[in-house]
């Protein structure tokens, strides 16, 4: 059985210090979606695509590509720096699993959307993976993507939101609504399903639940996850989406990661 404890420790410590030694903001988010990604990354196949639609979360998708070996790490090394390949929102033509360049929130689901597409005229069994945060569902692009995946019965496409009820600028309920509950969702016609983003086991339930329900409709896993999880004072904060950490900040939730994943 995989150590899942073992994994989300080990990739947050190498998220904090990325993130540390660069100085720069987008820890909480990150922390929010990482064990989103472990678990797509451990179910898809090789040459299946998981596109981050969520691109200011692109340090989680770097750690885990150097987690796979598609990132070296001294490549890593290198996040956020002049001439680097791994900017603060990922750019594409440089690694495999990052294939197109992504940031404007909402357009990873209509790429996604394209690529199943494809997949389907082409009769391929493979599946398109997307992930996205709850506050670009706000987005209509969203709105557009999904309804050309139900009314093209993309039943290849699986669509995880990070809902950790946080945006850039509050809570989302409190901006444009929860526009990632379930029930709209299943009212458009999607296959839709609820978990505990933080809960490996059940995200890949989840996902294998997916494959196996193929009736013409479209897949929405809603992971209800936790801003900043795993360093105590980020947790459900919104000011973390910005913040950098200084050498004190960063030692305590370094603390915070051994307290939650040791325990």
């Amino acid at each position: 059985m995989t150590d899942f404890n073992s994994i989300q420790l080990q990739l947050r410590h190498k998220l904090l210090k990325l993130y540390f030694d660069a100085n720069c903001g987008h820890i909480a988010c990150s922390l929010s979606c990482l064990d989103l990604l472990i678990a797509l990354f451990n179910q898809k196949r090789t040459q299946e695509r998981v596109i981050l639609s969520k691109g200011h979360a692109a340090g989680a998708l770097y750690v885990m590509l150097n987690h796979t070996g598609e990132i070296s790490d001294e490549e890593l090394g290198t996040f956020y720096q002049n001439g680097t390949k791994l900017s603060a929102h990922p750019s594409a033509n440089s690694f495999v699993n990052i294939p197109f360049a992504l940031g404007s929130l909402g357009h990873g689901f209509s790429i996604a959307s394209g690529m199943s597409q494809s997949k389907k005229i082409k009769a391929s069994s493979d599946f398109v993976y997307v992930l996205m945060s709850d506050g670009e569902t706000n987005e209509g692009t969203t709105w557009e993507a999904a309804h050309f995946a139900v009314s093209n019965q993309l039943d290849n496409l699986i669509v995880l939101i990070d809902r950790n009820r946080l945006q850039g600028f509050g809570e989302t309920a409190d901006i444009l609504g929860d526009t990632s509950n379930p029930i709209k969702w299943q009212s458009m016609g999607f296959h839709v399903q609820e978990v505990d983003g933080h809960d490996l086991n059940a995200l890949e339930t989840c996902i294998q639940e997916c494959k196996l329900t193929l009736n013409g409709k479209p897949h929405v896993i809603i992971a209800n996850t936790i801003k900043g999880k795993g360093v105590d004072y980020m947790e459900n904060k919104m000011e973390w989406h910005y913040l950098p950490m200084n050498e004190e900040m960063y030692q305590k939730a370094l603390a915070s990661l051994e307290r939650e994943y040791h325990a």
